[in-house]
């Protein structure tokens, strides 16, 4: 947002004269956003006054769905906030962040630790089996009393206020964190002089650094940085091996360098608060106090799930290790795999085994293509959706995109807005967000406002951006949070789209995704760039064949984190001074191969320390038991974009937000508990394989 005079009226104060309502992001400055937040929670305050010290009995009516149509201009300020905060922040919102982040907390806090609201609330509770509620309106009931329960409304006053204290320091705590690696991620560059050391670097990549170093004033150069796009091809192809280990070292030392942007200090105090919150709220620990409110239930029941996989995954990586050893070996006699020559021989191994040249696909992965054939052709044939750009829709950067996306019988379904590509002051990874929830007003859907995040290869010379097979995932994921949230139709906004459990929320995300290199659906997007022919059947191929390679190193990697994020919230009494150590007695209990170097280290894990995911990062393998399964369900008609079954999986899931239980959803789209033989297959870890040697 621009920075200049604050307008007459303040238009997050307003209603929106804008098309389909969407934010009026032309308007909004930095300077509107205290006094909104300000305003905002002035009205809440109000509204929720009226509510508690209201005369007559407490109704579902009077108490529960007018709590939660309150605070709606909070919430739309808040929305745009904290989406331009994730994504095109800069010094000066960073500023309203520090400044507001308390004052939200505290706000919050007052809200839930109402004694006469809750008072109310536990009335309507008391008598939910005689007020013939409908399904949602009982979700909503029960949702209500439980998030009051588990945020402290039942304890004493005492209780209320260390919680109260808790809160507010864990919510500055998550913005340093977030703050610091937005920082590291941002300080670190790699700028290359001599082009010796470009070595192996294929030659889009090797454009894509030389335009950003002339873009930093350093033209005649080549410039790497930590953002996903440059960082993992280097890893991939880069010759100098040297290089390749600054790079990775680089990437794990984020938030772990002893400097002012240090987040060690940071893990250990929001785990020592995390320890007393579950501690004073009556749980044994923070990951059973997450855990309830999942499909899993309970910490045992995630570590059962992680250790089923666990044995099988590192039989895997460990015999992959020993491939890519030999293969290093050929160049280097006598050297060991190293942490940064993972990915760089794997992707030469699977050159070799499959014929497969990851550079060879991106010609037939144009972003433009993928998106308009790929991910809104999907959805077209699935949900009968169709997706019309609107240039004249108001923006909050100009390399977003604006799209009116319409339901079958042609009216809104919602609005989606498309940000694809790294900037200084968009968060590393990829996400979906809402700058407004699907609800009904007055009988009326209030069609959802949705934003799709990404940090994507940018165009380059003459190419257009050219994507590789892991962008192309990203993108079909983050789509599927995306449908998620537009096909919603549910009454409630705390229930619409992405408001179920977290193992359940990466289920549409992740069956997008995996659909993704299914031929039906690849020979929707998959041609090439300059040509226009199809992607050869040879290559798709090859794509198919290689769908199990190295996926040892990928499910170690992931659930290695899985663990981490586990071990660190089943902690009952003291949270780890000396994080990497913890890191090291960890990885020496699984057993974990020194040569595969860690997703995230504590430090750079937002996912646990800032994104909510906290006792949940199991949750991507929960999901991915699920979607393999649903995947099935699919072929099992014969065809993957069969309409009767997406049909069932919008009715049964996508469009559900969380009115019902999310084991009941599944169930009624599969028909059946959902089976781990599809995951297990898809991953090559079924049957088991004896290990391979090169050529043989």
């Amino acid at each position: 947002m621009t920075s200049s005079q604050p307008e007459t009226i303040n238009p997050l104060l307003v209603s929106w004269n804008t098309p389909d309502g969407v934010p009026p992001f032309h308007l909004i400055h930095n300077e509107h956003f205290i006094p909104a937040f300000r305003e905002g929670i002035l009205r809440h305050q109000e509204e929720i006054r009226q509510i508690a010290d209201r005369t007559e009995k407490a109704s579902f009516h009077n108490t529960v769905e007018a709590l939660e149509f309150s605070g709606a201009l909070l919430d739309k300020v808040s929305r745009i906030f904290h989406n331009l905060h994730s994504s095109h922040t800069s010094e000066a919102l960073e500023e309203i962040a520090g400044e507001i982040t308390p004052i939200l907390s505290e706000h919050y806090d007052n809200l839930m630790l109402d004694t006469a609201l809750f008072g109310r609330i536990r009335e309507v509770h008391r008598q939910q089996h005689s007020l013939n509620l409908n399904t949602s309106q009982s979700r909503l009931l029960e949702e209500t009393y439980r998030s009051y329960v588990r945020n402290g409304a039942e304890l004493d006053e005492t209780g209320k206020q260390q919680l109260r204290e808790i809160n507010s320091q864990l919510a500055m705590l998550t913005l340093r964190f977030e703050q610091n690696l937005l920082a590291e991620n941002n300080n670190f560059q790699l700028l290359i002089s001599e082009a010796a050391q470009l070595s192996g670097l294929p030659e889009s990549i090797r454009s894509q650094a030389s335009e950003a170093a002339t873009r930093a004033g350093h033209p005649g150069q080549w410039l790497f940085t930590l953002h996903a796009p440059s960082l993992f091809p280097f890893l991939r192809y880069a010759d100098d091996r040297s290089l390749r280990q600054m790079m990775l070292n680089a990437y794990l030392r984020r938030g772990d360098n002893g400097n002012e942007r240090d987040n060690n200090a940071i893990v250990t105090e929001m785990l020592r608060l995390r320890i007393i919150k579950a501690r004073l709220l009556g749980y044994g620990c923070y990951a059973g106090y997450v855990l309830e409110e999942t499909m899993a239930g309970r910490p045992e029941t995630v570590m059962q799930l992680l250790n089923s996989i666990w044995p099988a995954a590192l039989r895997r990586a460990q015999e992959e290790s020993l491939l890519l050893e030999q293969l290093l070996q050929h160049n280097m006699p006598g050297a060991t795999l190293e942490p940064a020559d993972w990915r760089y021989y794997a992707e030469k191994l699977r050159k070799q085994e499959y014929d497969f040249d990851e550079e060879e696909l991106r010609a037939y992965f144009p972003l433009e293509q993928v998106v308009e054939q790929g991910l809104f052709g999907m959805a077209r044939a699935m949900y009968g959706l169709e997706f019309k750009r609107m240039d004249d829709y108001p923006v909050y950067h100009p390399e977003v995109v604006a799209y009116r996306v319409l339901h079958p019988e042609g009216g809104l379904q919602g609005i989606l807005y498309l940000d694809f590509f790294p900037r200084p002051e968009k968060h590393n990874g990829a996400w979906m967000s809402e700058f407004r929830a699907q609800s009904y007003e007055s009988g009326t859907r209030v069609p959802p406002v949705i934003v799709l995040v990404c940090n994507l290869s940018k165009p380059s010379g003459q190419n257009p951006s050219l994507l590789n097979s892991e962008e192309v995932s990203t993108l079909f994921h983050e789509f599927g949070h995306a449908l998620h949230g537009l096909l919603s139709d549910v009454t409630y906004p705390s229930l619409s789209g992405t408001s179920v459990p977290r193992d359940f929320v990466e289920l549409p995300s992740q069956f997008h995704e995996n659909i993704a290199f299914e031929p039906e659906v690849l020979n929707l997007y998959a041609s090439h760039h300059r040509t226009g022919a199809p992607i050869p059947a040879g290559l798709t191929e090859k794509l198919r064949h290689s769908a199990t390679f190295n996926q040892g190193f990928e499910t170690v990697e992931y659930l290695a984190a899985a663990f981490l994020d586990m071990e660190y919230h089943l902690l009952q009494d003291e949270a780890p001074e000396n994080i990497p150590d913890f890191e090291s007695r960890l990885a020496g209990r699984l057993g974990l191969i020194p040569q595969i170097p860690p997703r995230y280290r504590s430090t750079q894990f937002m996912h646990i320390f800032s994104h909510g995911y906290a006792a949940g990062y199991y949750s991507y393998l929960w999901s991915a038991v699920l979607d393999a399964d649903a995947v099935e369900a699919f072929r099992e008609t014969g065809c993957i974009l069969n309409k009767d079954k997406a049909e069932a999986f919008r009715s049964h899931i996508l469009c559900k937000g969380y009115t019902e239980d999310a084991r009941i959803m599944y169930l009624n789209f599969r028909g059946r508990e959902p089976s781990m033989e599809p995951l297990l297959r898809r991953k090559g870890m079924l049957p088991q394989t004896p290990p391979r040697r090169l050529g043989t």
